[in-house]
């Protein structure tokens, strides 16, 4: 099982998946910079290279307005946005320091602009990130419709099972259960968790014909609940409804918002419940894996996870270890609140604690994505 999986991700078809998610990670990371390109320019910062990707120089073209490079590197993997007074090799607060004692330094440097202007340069990237998360729902609501949780649709049948020898087909309509309408699809699903044992009648629309049968879910483990249920043998699909730019726009509002809370939740879940959270994250391994499964399920369910990565994405940039966004904003607020930086020895003593947390924390995720490879585990 683990080296099928290892070889079908060397295939042609297991690299062209991999290469799709790069391309995915990329464009998220490249919009993430510009959110902070857009900011930074907008309080009159230089931004000296906005550049896509790493590596070598393939294209460069140099505004002659704002003298800034624009760049295509040769590793198309994320991008990056320099602005002058960010030399990359000192803390904040030694370049604060720097340009502090060089009363020429220009205008249009990072350093020479209000805390509180170099706070929204810091959170752009984040902001644009759950941005562009609700702009890709919007679309997807828009193009593809939304989901109809009124319908209770029939997906994938097991073989073999109950459902199948009843005659329940894929993309059957349930419309009534034992004489009852179907309120929505989740009721359906509750009936037959609670009837383990019971004969049910079972009323369908297959292509607009209606019929209507009969079986009797049998009682198994279900691993969620961690008690007994009755199953049929099938699993729900999701029956989409087309819609219009207004309840498109509150759909992906509130599609947008169950996956804030639930980022949000899952952080927060490291420091309340550390070893139930710890063991559910994935790193860019484990990403990658369920990147390839989502491909399969079409553009729409693509979509989707890159607006979750996005949404992800943002939520990991905020967190206050140094190096991230999050860490470059505490030590501005900290700034703002004593009205001046942080002495930069202490700030180096803090990056040094942060970046050990960050190494530590990626090689974590790494090892458990590998493990979940080689225990054979699905990645969704």
């Amino acid at each position: 099982m683990t080296l099928a999986l290892a070889l079908t991700a060397f295939s042609p078809a297991g690299i062209g998946k991999i290469a799709v998610f790069l391309l995915m990670l990329s464009i998220l990371v490249v919009l993430h910079e510009y959110g902070h390109f857009i900011i930074a320019r907008r309080n009159g910062v230089r931004v000296n290279d906005f550049a896509v990707g790493f590596g070598p120089t393939l294209v460069k073209w140099t505004s002659p307005r704002s003298g800034t490079n624009y760049r295509i590197n040769v590793l198309p993997l994320g991008g990056y946005c320099a602005m002058q007074g960010e030399d990359g090799k000192t803390n904040e607060a030694e370049q604060q320091r720097e340009f502090r004692a060089a009363p020429t330094a220009s205008d249009d440097n990072f350093q020479a602009k209000r805390p509180l202007q170099r706070l929204a340069i810091v959170v752009a990237g984040p902001i644009a990130n759950f941005l562009v998360a609700l702009v890709l729902l919007f679309a997807i609501g828009l193009l593809f419709g939304i989901p109809d949780t009124k319908v209770a649709m029939v997906g994938a049948v097991v073989p073999g099972s109950p459902a199948e020898r009843a005659g329940l087909r894929t993309n059957d309509r349930i419309t009534t259960v034992d004489g009852q309408p179907v309120a929505n699809a989740a009721s359906v699903v509750e009936t037959i968790h609670n009837s383990a044992g019971k004969t049910l009648r079972i009323g369908y629309d297959r292509a607009g014909v209606p019929g209507e049968l009969t079986v009797v879910p049998v009682s198994s483990m279900d691993p969620v609940a961690h008690r007994n249920l009755g199953h049929i043998g099938f699993r729900p699909q999701t029956a989409i409804r087309r819609v219009g730019p207004i309840e498109a726009g509150i759909e992906s509002w509130n599609g947008f918002t169950t996956m804030f809370v639930a980022t949000f939740g899952g952080l927060a879940g490291l420091v309340t419940h550390p070893t139930t959270a710890f063991g559910q994250l994935s790193g860019p391994i484990g990403i990658a894996r369920v990147s390839g499964e989502v491909q399969d399920l079409g553009i729409a369910a693509y979509l989707s996870l890159a607006a979750t990565l996005s949404v992800s994405l943002g939520f990991f940039n905020l967190l206050p270890i140094p190096a991230l966004d999050g860490g470059r904003a505490i030590f501005i607020l900290f700034e703002m609140v004593r009205g001046k930086p942080v002495d930069p020895e202490k700030e180096a003593l803090v990056h040094v604690g942060g970046f050990a947390l960050l190494i530590s924390l990626m090689l974590f995720v790494t090892y458990h994505d590998i493990a979940n490879i080689v225990a054979g585990k699905s990645a969704l």
